[in-house]
């Protein structure tokens, strides 16, 4: 028996927003029904693109929807706040992309608001949700490469992005931290839990955001996590674990790999190589389809993306930015539910 359809609104019409609704298209059991942008034009382009029925010149308009089940928000994150927090605010569920917001002050408000108003809220890490990634984290926890000792993931595009550009804007929570560092900080943390130290350096862009930081995390247990990430050069985007009994390692793009490579101590090397029937590697439909399961569950966050999850790393985060010294105008401003 098929499920019954979950109705999703879109809220923001640029690239992230347009790969996810391209997934949510091949889904049996998902349906757009509106989308909206801060002016109609882009919302009626989206929707035309997409088929969507309804195309908002407004944010509020999408909130106050009553025939949607849950928005996706899409926006830069610096609007994060105020757009994920209008839906909750109106009784929408919402999944809200990374980074989740611009500090954990904010990301604790939109936490708060949802316990209020008794709605679901995850973060869209759907690094977390890929069956992959799935796979190495249950390896770990079933002690395949013994207690982590270390943890390494960069994650740096090549570049060079001008002055103008949104990773290099302030205002817009740019830099390379929060857009990309957000990746390994969430691997090493979905492996380990959150830090009890944080060391970091970076070197800054003429407008104040990190050009490429490197971080380094301990843990009381004597692990440590080394996680990098840039806007002026191309990394292999790899990541590897090790234990006390082995390592495994991701050769290429961590955070949505094809495979897995497991060495053990005295044994020869395992490989797990994803499933051609999850989809292209690219594929956001497994968030998607997780958050549709816990909404036909009546859950009001996902034990894939816990919100206490969630709000540790924004709490690292936090302790990179303060040791590197990049600040952002919406630090200091509390926005309204």
């Amino acid at each position: 028996m098929a499920e019954q359809s979950v109705r999703w609104g879109i809220l923001a019409t640029g690239g992230i927003a347009a790969t996810f609704a391209a997934d949510l298209v091949d889904l049996p059991d998902a349906e757009i029904v509106a989308v909206a942008s801060r002016r109609r034009e882009p919302a009626e382009a989206f929707a035309e693109r997409f088929g969507v029925a309804r195309a908002y010149g407004d944010w509020e308009s999408l909130a106050r929807d009553p025939d949607i089940d849950v928005v996706y928000v899409a926006t830069p994150h610096s609007a994060h706040r105020a757009a994920a927090g209008l839906c909750l605010a109106a009784g929408r569920n919402v999944l809200c992309e990374k980074p989740f917001t611009l500090n954990l002050r904010e990301a604790e408000e939109l936490v708060a608001l949802a316990r209020e108003h008794d709605r679901f809220l995850m973060e869209a890490m759907w690094m977390y949700c890929n069956p992959l990634v799935r796979r190495l984290k249950a390896l770990v926890d079933d002690g395949a490469i013994g207690d982590v000792r270390t943890v390494q993931a960069d994650f740096g595009l090549a570049g060079p992005f001008p002055a103008a550009h949104r990773l290099r804007d302030p205002a817009l929570g740019g830099g390379a931290l929060l857009d990309l560092g957000v990746y390994p900080v969430s691997f090493a943390q979905l492996l380990l839990g959150e830090p009890d130290g944080v060391a970091a350096r970076a070197v800054l862009s003429e407008e104040g955001v990190d050009l490429q930081t490197g971080a380094l995390l301990s843990w009381d247990s004597g692990a440590l996590a080394s996680v990098h990430c840039s806007i002026v050069g191309g990394t292999g985007a790899t990541a590897s674990v090790t234990g006390t009994r082995g390592r495994i390692d991701v050769p290429s793009g961590f955070f949505h790999p094809d495979r897995l490579v497991l060495h053990r101590d005295g044994r020869d090397p395992e490989e797990f190589a994803a499933d051609p029937a999850d989809g292209p590697r690219t594929s956001m439909r497994h968030e998607a389809e997780e958050v549709m399961r816990a909404l036909r569950a009546g859950e009001k966050e996902s034990p894939l993306v816990p919100l206490d999850g969630t709000l540790a790393v924004m709490r690292t985060l936090d302790a990179v930015r303060e040791r590197i010294g990049v600040r952002y105008p919406g630090d200091a401003v509390a926005p309204a539910a």
